[in-house]
């Protein structure tokens, strides 16, 4: 029996089975890939790959691949990171323009005072106080 390659229906033939080609998805010039999107999202908050795998329970070999080879993310993802990037699930689909407020944090450092803030008492204090004293160091220089 002949096999018959309809120009609406083409499929590839691999070892006797028909596999379907994989689709490739054509960018605008304007246009940032999904892949792109997600690690300059990733930037802003101020996660490594790392960091953002541990905070969505993920490995980092999964976020390196959704940045560079993927071009869609699975679904079920979308609201865990879009939580954990804080933008809304619109944003990081590129439905919305990522939305600027002007100023730039340093998430990094805003992630690290919120783990000291929930430290005992103690341990919180030598930490402040450490601050304080690298603070009062830098205050010395300037005037200097």
């Amino acid at each position: 029996m002949e096999l018959k390659i309809l120009a609406y229906n083409r499929h590839d033939v691999m070892e006797g089975e028909f596999v379907m080609p994989k689709k490739t998805v054509q960018l605008k010039e304007d246009e940032e890939s999904f892949g792109g999107r997600l690690a300059r999202l990733r930037k802003t908050a101020g996660f490594s790959q790392r960091e953002l795998a541990a905070e969505i329970n993920m490995s980092n070999r999964m976020i390196a691949y959704y940045e560079t080879e993927a071009a869609r993310l699975p679904i079920h993802l979308l609201p865990t990171l879009a939580k954990a990037l804080k933008v809304s699930a619109d944003e990081l689909m590129g439905l919305e323009k990522t939305k600027k407020n002007g100023k730039t944090q340093d998430t990094r450092l805003w992630r690290r005072f919120s783990q000291v803030e929930k430290l005992p008492p103690p341990k919180r204090k030598q930490i402040v106080q450490i601050l304080d004293a690298f603070l009062g160091s830098e205050k010395v220089k300037k005037t200097g």
